[in-house]
């Protein structure tokens, strides 16, 4: 997508995976204590999906060894990594307070960078999978399928996505730590762009200049870098079958109600694809309004937070008539279960598609001394009829491995929803 996808650093898996059901309004020195606000989210990284279940980290340890360590002359938030690396809570991670930044505004819907999705393809060529709409990409006639061979000079092929990645945003080569908007498309390696949140991106107006091939045509581009909206939800109809199509990269700020839209814009009389494949999570709130467009009310999923339990609720007046299907894949994660979840156990839609990914611990931020962010494991959520979907994830109704989107559109025409 054009837009962050919010991970993180690649260097470690326990790292790439964190950013889960972030309470990130109450980041704090109280942030366990279950005051809860609007900036769940819920986040992860596909490498980790095969790993199994692991301890979690203890906040006043974690916050303890990071001033032990301030007091000796020593990074606060290396000793508290360190500690969260012994609990081998993957989930868990330390961020500095720039990378914490980066992070927010991503699921804010923003980034900074040029307007590409790159991936990896085979032999390590580094290829344009999209390009979003009035970028500075776009601008200057980049397109899809172009080969990017370089970035400031220094040659991409071969090098992982995460680091194209970094220097598309201006960061320190091997510092990039998320899915940013230069995105995530399919490849042979999983792929991603320059909106991908690091250490040390650029601001906006610096420039970057690429070097491309086309058609065995080698040219030289120089663009400068700007603040973009993300595209997290697009929508499209096919006429032919009467279906229309919403597909939700992330839930980053305001995806919900752009889907609770997408719905209300359906023709009549059309079923609805809601095509969750490889969405990164994102915010929690967001998913709950994303479920609200398709129920009336009721529970969307449990969750426990230190022992206490609490609910998510949908609001009331949702679509509960026209078909509905949702696709997913392994890549499906996080706040993406949890609305796949929901839909499913409430009998509104037919799941089709590969076992999500399994990813539905609880995490919540604290701010360290040295003014880095520990996000640590505090409990676990829950569909609505009680199932786990952490390390367990969420199987379809129909398992297809191959033509996925073929096989929905045909049972969305058997539930009465297309031709």
């Amino acid at each position: 997508m054009s837009g962050p996808s919010m991970f993180v650093r690649p260097r470690s898996i326990r790292r790439g995976a964190a950013l889960t059901f972030v309470f990130a309004t109450v980041l704090g020195t109280g942030a366990a204590a279950g005051a809860f606000g609007d900036e769940m989210h819920n986040t992860t990284d596909a490498t980790a999906s095969s790993l199994p279940k692991t301890g979690t980290a203890d906040r006043d340890e974690v916050a303890a060894a990071a001033r032990e360590a301030m007091a000796k002359g020593q990074s606060g938030s290396k000793a508290a990594e360190e500690v969260v690396s012994r609990s081998g809570d993957r989930w868990s991670a330390v961020y500095s307070a720039r990378e914490y930044e980066n992070v927010r505004q991503a699921l804010d819907g923003e980034y900074v960078g040029v307007g590409l999705w790159v991936r990896c393809r085979p032999g390590g060529r580094i290829e344009v999978a999209r390009v979003q709409p009035g970028s500075p990409a776009d601008r200057a006639g980049i397109a899809v399928g172009d080969r990017l061979r370089t970035i400031d000079g220094e040659p991409m092929t071969g090098q992982p996505v995460t680091e194209v990645v970094s220097r598309l945003r201006g960061g320190n080569p091997g510092a990039a730590n998320g899915n940013e908007a230069e995105g995530q498309a399919g490849g042979t390696q999983a792929g991603s762009g320059d909106d991908k949140p690091s250490d040390r991106s650029a601001a906006a107006g610096t420039p970057v200049r690429l070097g491309l091939e086309r058609d065995g045509r080698t040219w030289q581009q120089t663009l400068h870098r700007i603040r973009l909206a993300t595209e997290a939800v697009t929508a499209d109809r096919s006429a032919a079958d009467r279906a229309t199509r919403i597909k939700v990269d992330s839930f980053s700020k305001g995806s919900g109600e752009q889907v609770r839209r997408a719905v209300r814009e359906a023709p009549e009389g059309d079923g609805i694809l809601l095509d969750l494949r490889g969405n990164s999570g994102g915010l929690v709130t967001e998913a709950v309004t994303a479920a609200s467009a398709f129920l009336d009310g009721g529970l969307v999923a449990t969750y426990d937070v230190k022992g206490r339990q609490r609910a998510l609720y949908a609001q009331e007046g949702g679509d509960v008539g026209t078909p509905l299907v949702v696709l997913v894949d392994g890549g499906t994660m996080s706040a993406a279960e949890l609305l796949t979840g929901a839909l499913q156990d409430r009998g509104r839609a037919v799941v089709v598609g590969s076992r999500t990914f399994g990813k539905g611990s609880v995490q919540m931020p604290s701010k360290l001394p040295d003014g880095s962010v520990a996000e640590l494991t505090v409990g676990h959520y829950k569909t609505p009829a009680g199932r786990s979907v952490d390390g367990e994830g969420i199987a379809p109704d129909l398992a297809v491995k191959g033509g996925a989107e073929e096989r929905a559109r045909t049972v969305l025409s058997g539930l009465g929803g297309g031709a």
